[in-house]
């Protein structure tokens, strides 16, 4: 018997830059590795889309219900996969079996939807989050409430919710008791591209090399505490730090990091192609995220902590969300209770002066646990629904 055609519908998709587009990618890719037949459906994208072998790309998403609902007549298709809340809808309207992966944010803070479909004509909607966050605030009471519903009632009729981590899978039913029993926390696999590397962490002269990387548009994720920090560290300690991103808040962190005195000690490089940022994670000593958590925003799982310890790089986290599980305490680096400056002060001078000290073997060894594979594994027996049922 040959296995179900999956349809993964997926408006977040290389060559788009992002954590959903990452997801979809690798998840697509252990499909098919898997021996399924898949084929994806997303947006048009201007530069062309992606080619991936066994897999059929169709650019056809109009990011509306109303005029992407025959994308779901597709006959061919025998199971469907929608790679973020927004495209829950097709539980609702669909007889075949089901799968919804869920991030957090795709369901704590969804965007306006007047807005969103027209600016993604102009790449992730991320780029504009500023603005659409600040034309929320007009709407905020209405349309969240209107959102959660709707939400609430399209993920209910799912056959499976797979989320991130146990922490977006306890904020979810938190927030839609309904979807209970339809969850499945299946985390995140890890691109093997991250571990194809030679690793050599044998001592180097010179200063130590800090790094985040992220998108530079949203406040929580605390760059400029960072920098803060490094400010009252500068003259005891010799560093340099490395931004990697874009974002509306670049300008105004280049801003702070020269006000601060800190213009020779760190490079702000945009966004870098997959082989240039994997060599900036390879020659640095410590990657830096200290997000917060905010109600409508938070880290989900957070992918790029397991990137970095593919490379053999330690991480400094806060211990909450979904970095919780990304990152192993005394293995693949360390916590601090707060995004507070002076926790970050204190947690970079400790690591800067050899009180934390990490394995880069041990790093890379936690790393490997995290498959698509696994991940895939989890949806595996809502899809072969498709040939017991017949639907």
């Amino acid at each position: 018997m040959s296995l179900p055609h999956i349809g993964i519908v997926s408006p977040e998709f290389p060559p788009d830059i992002g954590g959903v587009e990452n997801y979809a990618y690798g998840y697509v890719q252990a499909l098919v590795t898997l021996g399924y037949p898949v084929t994806v459906f997303t947006i048009a994208h201007p530069s062309g889309e992606v080619t991936m072998p066994g897999v059929s790309i169709r650019p056809v998403l109009k990011l509306r219900r109303a005029l992407d609902r025959n994308v779901i007549d597709e006959p061919s298709i025998d199971a469907w996969h929608a790679m973020n809340a927004t495209y829950a809808w097709i539980a609702e309207d669909c007889s075949k079996p089901v799968v919804v992966s869920v991030h957090g944010n795709d369901f704590i803070g969804p965007y306006c939807p007047v807005l969103s479909p027209a600016l993604y004509r102009f790449g992730p909607l991320w780029r504009w989050e500023k603005p659409l966050r600040a034309l929320e605030k007009h709407f905020d009471n209405f349309w969240k409430q209107k959102t959660a519903l709707r939400l609430q009632g399209w993920l209910a009729e799912a056959d499976l919710i797979m989320t991130n981590s146990l922490y977006t899978e306890k904020v979810l039913l938190e927030k839609m008791p309904s979807c209970k029993g339809k969850t499945r926390p299946a985390l995140v696999g890890l691109d093997s591209f991250f571990l194809e590397v030679d690793i050599d962490r044998s001592a180097q002269p010179g200063p130590v090399r800090l790094i985040s990387i992220t998108r530079l548009a949203e406040p929580r994720k605390n760059i400029h505490k960072v920098l803060e920090a490094l400010a009252k560290l500068k003259h005891d300690h010799a560093f340099h730090y490395t931004v990697i991103g874009e974002g509306y808040a670049k300008q105004e962190l280049e801003e702070l990091a020269m006000k601060l005195g800190l213009t020779d000690r760190v490079d702000f490089t945009g966004s870098l192609p997959r082989p240039s940022l994997r060599a900036k994670l390879v020659e640095s000593d410590l990657f830096i995220l200290t997000a917060s958590v905010l109600p409508t925003s938070h880290e989900g799982f957070g992918l790029v902590y397991l990137e970095a310890a593919a490379c053999g790089v330690p991480s400094l986290a806060v211990e909450q969300a979904g970095a919780a599980e990304a990152v192993l305490p005394g293995i693949s680096g360390f916590f601090i209770p707060d995004a507070q400056t002076d926790a970050i002060t204190d947690a970079l001078r400790d690591f800067m002066s050899g009180k934390q000290t990490f394995s880069s073997q041990q790093c890379r060894q936690f790393a490997r646990q995290f498959s698509w594979l696994s991940v895939v594994e989890k949806a595996i027996p809502i899809y072969n629904q498709a040939q017991i049922q017949g639907r």
